[in-house]
């Protein structure tokens, strides 16, 4: 058997399934149910709150008269007034039961070409150094902006899917500002439910927000530069249960890619999460020395993905391959709607410049660390 796309938009499927690997490199299978019970005492859990907006426009190019299809892709700041500029992907025409990386091409893109979305209009204000990704800027204020994206916009869709994704199939139980332009679909583990479970183990729970950008544009040369930069909101409490937990030398565990992002840009200077918005232009891969997360719950990820290089902070190539190796043997979905990973960091990880493995046999696997 082989990893297989998940092709319904189920959040929680009652069979979804978690792939374990602990600070060891062991690696085990369970129900994804069993997430609470992976929790010490101590610990904490951060999620995104960040809802999905209806990110994918689809109108006209007027100096061509060309259909094209915009997948917005990137903002200054999530203040929702801040909603006339944005960054994004202009593909040609289509839809998504054709996948990405075969739609067509977009007409030629230059600055101060008119776009055309039913009521709504924009100007793409500059290219971005590559002929499909630019700036472009409304033509309205906020609240009518807001207003034709929710009538006229849809969430991002995929070709793996059998239907077309309605907004609430993409928005998390715990959404709470539209920002995200696709699902942080890590967080379709939770419900009200298991977070109730989960403090019931003495566990802490807060949230931040990141606005989660594209997971893929088709286009090897741009998705080498995702992901792109990301806007994030850090409330005090979220800062405070973290400083907690480290005091308590609990774990953090992070509820997907966004998450991590968030929290390690937020403690780039000196190690320490304060509550705050910030930017996170970093890329996150086997080289990165992490000082907040402990360990990550996500989706499954093929290894060419900017979300595959992240989790090699976690872990070492070595384990991640045997991982994929049992991802595939055992059939584990894939994408948003698909199973899960629970990964720990190394255990020469936390110790980091502390001291060295003492096992002879994990300095060797910490060789690729």
């Amino acid at each position: 058997m082989t990893m297989r796309a998940a092709t319904l938009p189920v959040q929680r499927p009652h069979d979804a399934r978690l792939l374990v690997i602990d600070s060891h490199g062991h690696i085990e299978h369970r129900p994804r149910t069993a997430f609470p019970q992976l929790l010490r005492n101590g610990d904490c859990v951060i999620a995104n709150d960040a809802a999905t907006m209806p990110a994918s426009l689809h109108g006209i190019h007027r100096p061509s008269r060309a259909a094209i299809e915009v997948r917005l892709a990137g903002r200054a700041s999530l203040d929702a007034a801040d909603v006339r500029r944005f960054t994004a992907v202009v593909f040609g025409a289509g839809d998504f039961h054709t996948p990405t990386e075969a739609r067509t091409a977009p007409p030629v893109l230059q600055p101060g070409d008119r776009l055309g979305f039913g009521k709504l209009g924009a100007t793409i204000v500059r290219t971005l150094d590559h002929p499909r990704l630019v700036e472009l800027q409304f033509e309205a204020d906020a609240a009518r902006i807001w207003r034709a994206l929710a009538e006229q916009g849809r969430p991002v869709q995929y070709a793996h899917l059998r239907d077309a994704l309605d907004l609430w199939d993409v928005w998390t139980p715990i959404a709470a500002q539209p920002v995200a332009f696709e699902a942080p679909s890590a967080g379709f583990v939770l419900d009200w439910r298991t977070v109730a479970q989960v403090q019931a183990r003495g566990v802490g729970f807060a949230t931040l927000t990141h606005a989660a950008g594209l997971s893929s544009t088709g286009d090897p040369a741009l998705d080498a530069r995702l992901p792109l930069d990301e806007p994030y909101r850090i409330p005090a409490a979220t800062a405070a249960l973290i400083a907690a937990t480290h005091a308590r030398r609990g774990r953090v565990v992070a509820i997907g890619t966004t998450v991590v992002r968030a929290l390690e840009h937020a403690a780039s200077g000196d190690g320490i999460v304060r509550a705050g918005d910030g930017i996170a232009n970093q890329r996150i891969g086997p080289q990165t020395k992490l000082r907040v997360a402990d360990v990550i719950v996500s989706g499954t990820h093929e290894p060419d993905t900017s979300h595959y290089a992240l989790l090699r902070a976690f872990t070492d190539t070595l384990t991640l391959l045997g991982a994929t190796g049992e991802l595939e043997a055992h059939g584990y979905r894939t994408h948003e709607f698909g199973d899960s990973v629970w990964i720990e960091r190394r255990a020469c990880v936390l110790r980091g410049m502390r001291e060295q493995p003492v096992d002879p046999r994990e300095r060797e696997r910490c060789v690729t660390c």
